[in-house]
């Protein structure tokens, strides 16, 4: 139990929701947050003209 608290306290921020989820048994949330973080990074990716054309052919 002892390493997933340290793995956690190195999380910062994220460890702080990914454990109150976990506590809270919210465990149905983090798919959803993984999604709007995927979603998040590909608008920032899309922004880049290397990776531009890449991202647009998925649509």
């Amino acid at each position: 139990m002892g390493r997933v608290r340290e793995a956690v306290r190195r999380l910062g921020v994220v460890g702080e929701l990914l454990a109150f989820l976990w506590r809270e048994r919210l465990w149905w949330m983090i798919p959803i947050l993984l999604a709007v973080l995927a979603v998040g990074a590909l608008v920032l990716f899309s922004s880049s003209p290397v990776v531009a054309p890449f991202v647009y052919t998925l649509f």
